[in-house]
């Protein structure tokens, strides 16, 4: 009997989705758990597993398509199985080429002369224009999260590539085969106003407009709502780190080159250690209930910088996880997030986020609350600096850290608390290896 695939929910707080890619083609087997689709969302790029066996009968939606959670992409059915698609979506059955009337871009036939293409564009309805908006760059210009990247490490403008993917997107081998002309260089600016010291010539780059990102618009959205909702209270705390530094060179000796541990990945496992003593803070606040929900399972969230903004990758029951368990899943983890390949499971389900800059060279800083959690930890940088220790000046290795708790499930006093036990781990870091 054919199933029907629907666009799955990535996130608590996600209403719609971009059809991507389709990795399995129609009329192509698929296996249960097999990568189907790639699905763009407010967050990411998500590869989306089916949740059947057998072959795609049909694509309900096409590449490029915005979709809401819940309304049907796809049939999978038998090899030889005969299906009447309409009678199987009874009043939801979307027809096809209807998708534009209901704000979906409709499927495209294939022109090949570049003409052909312009005019389409241009005769496209504008509720099919604005269905597109969320995957165009200034200038109408439709490209891949992949070629995007990858134009961007090259410094190539992609107004000049012409595209061959669905509706003239540009994707990645349209990137690979493109060859950057120089540009013209322009005349030199005479100076134009008396002064003392001429004004440089040479080329003033012109105004450059961004679009904003649906990543970045969704960050701005939940993190205003977490600043003007959440009653946030900060507190710092330094801690010694000469133990966490000695214990990571010593284990990091014994590690091969692409497994070696990061300072993060030590404070990750104090943080769930001190989690489990102290599980007020891996908590959330359900306003519908009227009660705090105190989580069983501590999985901590790992904020790691994407283009134009951030994801949090989750380390699920990173309590009873090793170090080095723990450094493998996070590096892998974020490495999918970075290429856009990330998984659902790696970016929804964290109860406690950890946000570090201490790479970027910064000392401290405050981090704002992610709904739905109760507290965030923002880390700043490990330093050499002078140090009393039973009255004698010496150098120390120190580390500050600011804890951000939301006032409506827990106050100053627990979240000082907190960082007490945290210290006791961090301090004495072999109780992380037990």
């Amino acid at each position: 009997m054919a199933d029907i695939v629907s666009m799955p929910k990535l996130g608590f707080d996600m209403a719609e989705g971009t059809l991507v890619r389709w990795v399995i083609n129609e009329g192509e087997a698929v296996e249960k758990g097999a990568v189907l689709a790639e699905i763009e969302t407010d967050k990411a790029t998500v590869e989306v597993e089916s949740s059947y066996s057998g072959v795609v009968k049909q694509h309900l939606v096409d590449e490029g398509a915005i979709v809401p959670v819940g309304d049907p992409i796809a049939v999978v059915g038998e090899k030889d199985e005969e299906i009447d698609v309409q009678q199987l979506l009874g009043a939801q059955a979307p027809e096809k080429g209807a998708e534009a009337e209901a704000g979906e871009p409709a499927k495209a036939e294939k022109i090949e002369e570049p003409e052909r293409e312009t005019a389409a564009a241009e005769a496209e309805e504008p509720e099919a224009k604005a269905a597109l908006e969320g995957a165009q760059l200034p200038g109408g210009v439709r490209a891949s999260p992949l070629a995007r990247r990858m134009a961007e490490e090259k410094g190539i403008d992609l107004r000049k590539l012409n595209g061959s993917g669905p509706r003239g997107r540009i994707v990645k081998a349209d990137v690979e085969e493109f060859e950057e002309t120089p540009l013209e260089k322009a005349a030199e600016r005479a100076p134009t106003t008396p002064a003392a010291m001429p004004l440089m010539t040479g080329e003033i780059p012109e105004d450059q407009h961004v679009q904003l990102s649906r990543l970045r618009a969704t960050i701005g959205r939940r993190m205003a709502e977490s600043t003007s909702t959440i009653p946030h209270i900060f507190i710092t705390r330094e801690f010694g780190m000469a133990g966490v530094m000695a214990l990571r060179k010593q284990v990091n000796s014994l590690l091969p080159e692409g497994e070696k541990t990061s300072v993060n990945d030590y404070i990750v496992k104090a943080v769930a250690l001190a989690l489990r003593e102290h599980p007020t803070l891996n908590a959330t606040l359900d306003e519908a209930n009227n009660e705090i929900v105190q989580h069983g399972n501590i999985n901590v969230g790992v904020a790691v910088a994407v283009e134009n903004g951030l994801l949090t990758v989750v380390c699920r029951d990173a309590d009873r996880k090793p170090i080095r368990l723990i450094s493998i899943e996070v590096k892998t983890m974020a490495e999918r997030v970075r290429i856009g390949r990330v998984k659902p499971e790696d970016i929804e389900g964290s109860t406690f986020t950890v946000s570090n800059l201490g790479m970027f060279g910064v000392e401290q800083f405050t981090a704002i609350i992610n709904p739905p959690e109760a507290a965030i930890l923002a880390v700043g940088g490990v330093n050499q600096v002078p140090v009393v220790v039973d009255g004698e000046l010496q150098t120390g290795m120190r580390m500050k850290t600011t804890l951000s708790v939301d006032h409506r499930v827990s106050d100053g006093a627990d979240g000082a608390r907190f960082l007490q036990v945290l210290a006791k781990y961090i301090e004495d870091p072999l109780r992380l290896m037990l």
